[in-house]
């Protein structure tokens, strides 16, 4: 929906609100237009029924929004008498029109001063409930979500089980495109396992402002752009095409951001011609062919828990073994294992039409030069250029985009340009030969942007391997996962001051207890 039919739809529920409780504005002391005006009714309402008249900034806010709206309804059946159990339901399962009802067919008395407590335990604790759903969405959907590292794409930046606390404020919280939609899970409900959203109403794109932009080789959180699964556990039987802020979430590292050129040459990633280096916490990984005496006893065991080997391993023929993801510095400190003669890179030469856009003589290890799209910007339009941005044009930009042997039609126009709607990124794995990322499937719109990762406060050692075999990382729990120098664990410095309060706490309530007495 665009927003022009939001705008649309808002002034009918103001319409309809108007309609449906006018009457008890004017019961309360009120004039009957008051119940019509946009946002003006709505903080008038707050006064009637003693609620806080910001409340009206949480009803613009969607997720958030649906869990408030119901309770304002019943805090308007109680202000003017409607307390029993039977209206607090009809006003819920009724989505407010009972108000209406009632505006219309009953005699009622506006309690201006009544007692805002519960009438009974059930409603207390729903009520409590309710308010903490809130807090929690409103915390889960804008500014902090808690993230876990599913693959070892990233290895040894971030680790298979390492749970994280992901910003939403630092790259601009994006509002909710599916405004109807359970509260802090993501597009499949547990244990049932059934979608967790509507797919209409929808809502258009828009993005607080941000604290930073991304820069190169940050480590962001995006919606997968070719997701076109049905959920998270039901395979593809064919397309679905899924909300973007319901598509799955992945975690990479942006290697090139809007207006930069990218090429990758045996392994070897240069941005705008020079070679890209990364931060000094990143270790790529690559996969090694390593010649082996075939008499030298090595022992594999040893090597796979002195290197933190999480990737396939091992020897593939009687005088060679394979490593499939190692950084360099490892790989050098093979070459000083005695029975191991050679430690090459294995660098893939052959094309691979699986590697975007599917119609080079590419791999992941050679492709490019590639430009990526800056909003604002042109390129040029033909058959060598038009694989590479095809997608952006018309699934991302919305264009009708059609192709007749050297003709090119977008929105029914000849086109030999296309000028760039929004930026895009480039995300890639640190594990060169195992992460399934921008060489796959290409650019990653602005709009699937999620947040970024700041902060490791779980690490679990052996998460896929039964609950027997975990082991916490103690040295990765309170470490921060971007900054200088290798990461640093602060979870000492959070039990001292977790101690403090606790002994200041103690000593607290010790005090009162001895002047209460006296």
């Amino acid at each position: 929906m665009e927003i022009s039919g939001w705008l649309i739809f808002i002034l009918l529920i103001q319409v309809i609100h108007g309609i449906g409780t006018w009457k008890l504005y004017v019961k309360a002391g009120r004039k009957s237009w008051e119940a019509f005006i946009p946002v003006y009714n709505g903080i008038v309402l707050m006064q009637l029924i003693n609620r806080p008249k910001w409340w009206i900034l949480l009803l613009f806010i969607p997720v958030i929004n649906l869990f408030l709206f119901p309770i304002i309804w019943i805090e308007t059946l109680r202000t003017f008498g409607k307390k029993s159990t039977v209206d607090m339901v009809l006003g819920v399962v009724t989505l407010g029109f009972y108000i209406a009802y009632v505006n219309y067919t009953q005699e009622t008395t506006y309690h201006a001063n009544r007692d805002l407590k519960a009438p009974n335990k059930t409603m207390d604790t729903l009520g409590s409930l309710s308010f903490a759903i809130v807090v929690a969405t409103l915390v889960h959907t804008y500014f902090i979500q808690p993230y876990t590292i599913p693959t070892s794409s990233l290895e040894k930046s971030l680790l298979v089980g390492d749970f994280l606390f992901v910003s939403k404020f630092h790259y601009g919280a994006r509002t909710p495109m599916t405004p109807i939609a359970a509260p802090m899970v993501h597009d499949t409900l547990p244990l049932v396992k059934v979608k967790s959203y509507t797919t209409k109403p929808s809502l258009p794109y828009f993005r607080f402002p941000a604290l930073q932009k991304i820069e190169r080789n940050d480590i962001v959180v995006f919606n997968w752009p070719a997701d076109t699964l049905f959920h998270m556990y039901k395979a593809a039987d064919k397309r679905y095409d899924k909300p973007i802020d319901k598509k799955t979430n992945y975690v990479k590292r942006c290697t090139a951001i809007p207006g930069d050129k990218i090429e990758i040459k045996d392994g070897i990633i240069f941005i705008n011609g020079k070679e890209s280096i990364l931060p000094e916490r990143a270790k790529p990984q690559y996969s090694y062919k390593v010649a082996w005496d075939g008499k030298t006893p090595v022992d594999l065991d040893y090597i796979k828990k002195e290197f933190s080997i999480t990737d396939a391993f091992g020897q593939i023929a009687k005088d060679t073994l394979i490593f499939s993801a190692l950084p360099q510095a490892y790989a050098e400190r093979l070459k000083n294992i005695p029975g191991l003669t050679k430690v090459e890179r294995i660098i893939h030469k052959e094309t691979d039409k699986t590697i975007f856009p599917g119609t080079k003589n590419w791999n992941v290890d050679n492709l490019g030069p590639i430009y990526i799209p800056e909003a604002g910007k042109s390129v040029e339009l033909n058959k060598e250029t038009l694989p590479l941005y095809k997608k952006v044009i018309g699934e991302y930009e919305g264009n009708d985009l059609k192709v007749n042997g050297d003709e090119i039609r977008i929105n029914g126009q000849i086109a030999t340009s296309y000028t760039f709607k929004q930026n895009y990124y480039w995300m890639m794995g640190d594990n060169r030969h195992n992460s399934l990322d921008s060489r796959y499937w290409g650019f990653v719109p602005a709009d699937h942007i999620v947040g970024k990762p700041i902060f490791i406060w779980m690490s679990i050692d052996g998460i896929n391997d039964g609950i027997k075999n975990w082991s916490i990382r103690w040295d990765r729990l309170f470490t921060t996962v971007s900054g200088e120098g290798q990461p640093q664990s602060y979870f000492k410095y959070f039990l001292f001051a977790l101690a403090a309060y606790f002994a200041f706490d103690y000593f607290r309530n010790k005090k009162k207890k001895k002047e209460n007495k006296e």
